[in-house]
């Protein structure tokens, strides 16, 4: 019996951001793809960073603790839609910092990364003993997938029903 290896549990179809993304657009992609991080990629499909819904809900509470300490305002950020109809001046302009940022300036520059050819139990491993939920798969230095703890999980029962 062969082992199981990154190739064959890994996923094709990546879902990526450019640096020059803006935040908004990058939790828009990931609101609409149901994802909670994605690889940040050049126009070779060279993996030069992640972001994750981390990164970006630690943005929001950095803005919301400077809001916290101004007397002007005692809203929350998130006390409705960002792009809803909001009044306060405090908040419009957090807002706007947040959503015309890019996703460079928020990123994990250092990205853990797998090959197709590794094993399976030993990505996981990495993937724990770091605390990463996916690993960007290059070939080259070429993004050629991803593996997620959820392809890993989806994998270990057969039967589903």
């Amino acid at each position: 019996m062969t082992e199981l290896r990154v190739r064959d549990l890994m996923t094709t179809q990546v879902s990526t951001v450019k640096a020059t993304d803006t935040v908004k657009r990058a939790t828009i992609k990931f609101a609409l793809d149901n994802s909670t991080g994605a690889p940040v990629v050049d126009n070779r499909n060279h993996v030069i960073g992640m972001i994750t819904e981390k990164d970006i809900l630690s943005l929001i509470i950095k803005y919301q603790k400077k809001l916290d300490d101004d007397p002007t305002t005692n809203r929350s950020l998130l006390s409705l839609p960002m792009d809803g109809d909001i009044h306060d001046p405090a908040l419009v302009e957090a807002i706007k910092a947040i959503s015309e940022m890019t996703v460079e300036d928020i990123m994990t520059r250092s990205v853990l990364t797998t090959s197709p050819d590794e094993k399976i139990v030993e990505a996981l491993k990495k993937m724990m003993s770091l605390n990463v939920n996916r690993l960007p798969v290059l070939e080259k230095g070429v993004m050629v997938g991803i593996l997620s703890r959820s392809d890993i999980i989806f994998y270990i029962y057969k039967k589903k029903i």
